[in-house]
């Protein structure tokens, strides 16, 4: 793992396994799971002697520190930091203590099975990482790492627009992971054509559209930090002396003189491509109908972790009036405030068909690389695991609102 540190940071991040894959709870290199598989501990201890990054990391927690410790000051707060007084930074996490667990003992069931599918692709875990920019910071290999990592576990990754590598190099790292690319709908129309275009040359199977990102959010820590912009961090996609100036397309985070786009011209754009899309960044029923009515197949609830516009909700309370009002029309996800594999577990009893992980995934990333990453991945599959079978579940997609109820004030 090489880290990129000494490298300026920007504020365009718009937003135990060893080789065998995810380990401790059965999940083999080509995601297939294997016999025998425990999640009882024996399997992680065993995992932590012959694997040197279980035996380094033994939590999400420990991992969380190793990236704190590696990564500059501001570096850190730009990625554990939210916009104004990051009111919904906290309250995304708060959120997930406001439910409790209902279990039913003496289930019977084997094994619990984490697999499952989003827009069609089989995932053996529902978690798929975010496209989080300025990935080179966290490490040299950024998304590349961040795709093998995923590829390894049998999950997916949403590959980034403003990354440090561009789409169809991640695509080449790892083609059974980076599956879904993003846009933002922003800059000219022709070049958002031309990302839809390439996105489906690169073998893509759907798109991400971040729509809550018109401008960047007022995050204080950054400003108190100085941040400046390294384009060297967000150009992987528009090189120097490419093409499209990265300026052009990502300047009106800063600049803020053009319209924000409409669901309208959304949705006229988005006929250039027959991919399925998720529409990133839904927190009501009225955009969600909105997003569904423009042609998304998917919605992923968000509020940004907390990192465009303080106030609003916590997307986990958010995401019953989301689901209600897809109404089956379309998959629902969630992302902002996963931390671990329980958080995982009560995203899906709420309705959310996978989660979408970015803090954890680049803490993974700068503290171990791509084997950061998938220890990251094993972790919440075997924490899922544990919890799925004291929880009385034997699968992620037995899992209902009956499995949850609200803590006491």
């Amino acid at each position: 793992m090489t880290t990129a540190a000494g490298v300026g940071q920007t504020e365009v991040g718009p937003d135990g396994t060893g080789p065998a894959g995810i380990g401790p709870a059965g999940i083999g290199p080509a995601g297939t799971e294997s016999a025998g598989a425990r999640s009882d501990g024996v399997g992680s201890a065993q995992a932590e002697r012959g694997d040197p990054i279980a035996g380094r990391f033994p939590t999400l927690t420990e991992i969380r520190a190793a990236a704190q410790a590696v990564l500059p000051r501001d570096v850190w707060d730009f990625l554990a930091g939210g916009a104004g007084q990051e009111t919904t930074l906290r309250a995304n996490r708060d959120a997930f203590a406001g439910w409790q667990f209902r279990p039913r003992v003496m289930s019977g069931h084997p094994v619990p099975s984490t697999a499952t599918t989003v827009l069609g692709l089989p995932m053996r875990l529902p978690v798929l990482t975010a496209p989080f920019g300025t990935d080179g910071f966290f490490d040299t290999d950024g998304h590349l790492a961040v795709a093998r990592a995923n590829a390894r576990c049998g999950t997916l990754s949403i590959v980034p627009e403003a990354g440090t590598h561009s789409i169809e190099s991640v695509a080449q790292a790892a083609p059974a992971a980076a599956r879904v690319a993003q846009v933002h709908p922003m800059g000219t129309e022709r070049n958002f054509v031309r990302m839809l275009e390439r996105i489906e040359r690169a073998g893509y199977a759907a798109v991400c559209v971040t729509v809550d990102c018109p401008t960047a959010g007022w995050r204080e820590r950054n400003l108190r930090n100085r941040f400046t912009v390294d384009l060297r961090m967000i150009t992987g996609n528009y090189p120097p002396g490419g093409d499209v100036a990265a300026q052009d397309v990502f300047g009106q985070l800063f600049a803020r003189d053009e319209p924000v786009w409409t669901w309208d011209r959304l949705a006229r754009l988005m006929r250039h491509t027959d991919l399925p899309w998720i529409a990133k960044g839904i927190l009501t029923a009225q955009d969600t109908r909105a997003a569904i009515d423009a042609g998304a197949a998917a919605v992923l609830v968000s509020n940004h972790g907390g990192r465009q516009l303080d106030g609003t909700p916590a997307a986990l309370d958010q995401l019953p009036e989301v689901v209600a009002a897809a109404d089956g029309r379309a998959e629902v996800l969630l992302d902002s405030g996963v931390r671990c594999g329980t958080d995982v577990v009560k995203a899906l009893a709420l309705g959310a068909r996978a989660v979408v992980i970015g803090r954890l995934a680049a803490a993974g990333l700068a503290a171990g690389g791509e084997a950061g990453v998938a220890r990251v991945l094993a972790l919440l599959h075997e924490e899922m695991v544990t919890v799925l079978t004291l929880l009385g579940h034997g699968s992620v997609t037995e899992l209902t609102p009956a499995a949850l109820q609200r803590s006491r004030p």
